[in-house]
């Protein structure tokens, strides 16, 4: 049943895209066959006055009429350019603060379920909501402390957001499956994957704790940067559904002329932004992962201010040198050491040709020298870069993929403040630092500790090891004399799970057949 349903929600979805121009709005002209039929059928079934509006505006539209969890899931593809494209990804950005506010009444409701205790007893006053989202919204208040009163920022959950976004999670899963199954080429894509990562990254997102924590290591991380900050965390009153912390008193980074009228050095501010977000990847591999100006301040110290944490980024050691490498490479010409990294980080599969790939990264490598730094984006270069390797079999990297998004948006928002801003040059003191403690002698030093600390590790569990073979070489010799047997019930349960699986698939495709012949009985 829950397959039925979930069919019937996609459907619906599907018709809502098509009626509000989103389909027509795609370059349905590049496709051939029955890709391009559908198409031309969802643009004799959109809207009249679908037509006349931008893109941007359809999506917004639709996502109005799909609610919530559809803004959520918007907000995810806008980090996964790599699935959606870069202009719909651009598109789906501006949808992050387009939802319609919910009561005070249910607010209050959802801050004294979460923290068990009365609303009058937690804040002196909490006022109407400034801004709104898909999961939550965000409430000026006030608190009472030895000092006096202290204003705060309350973040409180949507009411019943978790529930609707677990049922249409199902039909995104079925359409995930859809896709993978009919359009092998979008397999390289993972979209199944991918699902199961917004469905994770959502449950976190959901949890306001967790995003308390990443705003308490974050601030842990950058207390001794110059020019950046978090806001402090108030932990009495976070929840599971409630987040209060610092209010940032500033002005958004997205209003150019207010910092500009109020003095600040704008050249200054694009070049903090952009040697802080590289800091936290390189040095510490935890960064904050939605860096669009409205989610950043200027405060009255004139230091930036990030708030809404709820999307952040993590990169391993590995990942790391894999990004520093790459951009020394690209600084010095050295392509081959840059295609040499990709294959040893296992990105590139063996089979493939260290040369050839050396080859094609010159290709993006060679256009970028001789151009003057300020018109040379490290943000393109990195998505030219994934381009690129999908020639050679390169897999999606999320990890990866995030971090290329991310700076496509800091980089956007730097050149914003100073058009003439020199990425290359701002970026050289903190990629040159960490290169010269990671990939230098220090850095060799630091990977012989690590090596012998798991060398040691594997040393402490030798025995159980030997254990573990030995009784493995056993079960191998025995498999070997009598053949690899089932028992009746595994047997059984197999056949049960592969007959409801196809079931289900047939199912869930009649039951889409059948909503899309009664919407066009309707419609006509």
């Amino acid at each position: 049943m829950s397959s039925i349903g979930a069919s019937f929600r996609l459907a619906r979805a599907g018709w809502v895209l098509v009626r509000e121009g989103v389909i027509a709005a795609l370059p349905g002209d590049e496709l051939t066959g029955l890709p391009k039929f559908g198409w031309r059928l969802a643009v004799m079934f959109t809207r009249r006055r679908a037509l006349k509006r931008v893109r941007s505006d359809r999506l917004a539209n639709a996502i109005a009429r799909l609610g919530p969890s559809y803004a959520k899931l918007g907000q995810f593809l806008a980090t996964r350019p790599d699935v959606v494209g870069d202009d719909i990804a651009l598109d789906l950005a501006l949808l992050q603060d387009a939802m319609a506010t919910f009561p005070m009444s249910e607010a209050v409701a959802a801050i004294e379920g979460s923290l068990g205790r009365k609303a009058s007893d937690l804040y002196t006053r909490i006022d109407a909501p400034v801004a709104a989202a898909s999961i939550a919204q965000v409430h000026p208040a006030e608190v009472a402390t030895p000092e006096g009163p202290r204003k705060v920022a309350v973040k409180v959950i949507r009411p019943g957001v978790r529930r609707r976004f677990f049922q249409d999670l199902e039909s995104y899963f079925l359409a995930a499956r859809l896709q993978e199954r009919f359009v092998p080429s979008s397999r390289r894509l993972r979209p199944v994957e991918v699902t199961e990562t917004l469905a994770q990254t959502t449950k976190i997102e959901m949890d306001f704790r967790l995003e308390a924590a990443a705003y308490s290591e974050l601030g842990e991380n950058t207390k001794d940067d110059p020019g950046f900050r978090v806001p402090a965390v108030d932990w009495e009153r976070t929840g599971r559904d409630v987040l209060t912390m610092e209010w940032i008193d500033g002005i958004k980074l997205s209003d150019v002329e207010g910092l500009r009228a109020a003095g600040y050095d704008l050249k200054a501010i694009a070049a903090t932004l952009v040697q802080s977000f590289l800091r936290h990847t390189l040095r510490d591999g935890f960064f904050h992962a939605d860096m669009h100006p409205g989610n950043m301040f200027v405060d009255t110290n004139g230091d930036i201010a990030a708030v809404d944490l709820g999307i952040s980024g993590r990169l391993g050691k590995k990942e790391r040198r894999f990004l520093a490498e790459i951009l020394y490479g690209f600084i010095t010409r050295d392509y081959m050491r840059v295609a040499e990294v990709h294959f040893e980080a296992g990105y590139v599969p063996r089979h493939h040709n260290v040369a050839a790939f050396a080859q094609a990264i010159r290709a993006i490598g060679e256009p970028i020298h001789g151009q003057p730094a300020e018109t040379i984006s490290m943000a393109k270069l990195l998505t030219l870069l994934f381009e690129v390797t999908e020639l050679f079999d390169m897999q999606t990297r999320p990890e990866l993929v995030l971090l290329q998004k991310t700076m496509v948006v800091v980089e956007g928002v730097a050149r914003t403040l100073d058009p003439a801003f020199n990425m290359w040059k701002t970026a050289e003191p903190v990629v040159g630092h960490w290169i010269a403690g990671n990939l230098g002698p220090q850095g060799l030093l630091i990977d012989a500790r690590d090596g012998l600390g798991a060398l040691m590790s594997l040393v402490r569990q030798a025995p159980d090891l030997a254990a573990r073979t030995e009784r493995l070489s056993r079960q191998i010799d025995a498999m070997a004399e009598n053949g690899l047997r089932f028992d009746a019930e595994t047997a059984k349960a197999i056949g049960n799970a592969e007959a409801r699986h196809t079931r289900s698939g047939r199912v869930a495709l009649w039951v889409i057949a059948a909503a899309a012949v009664y919407l066009v009985w309707v419609v006509t």
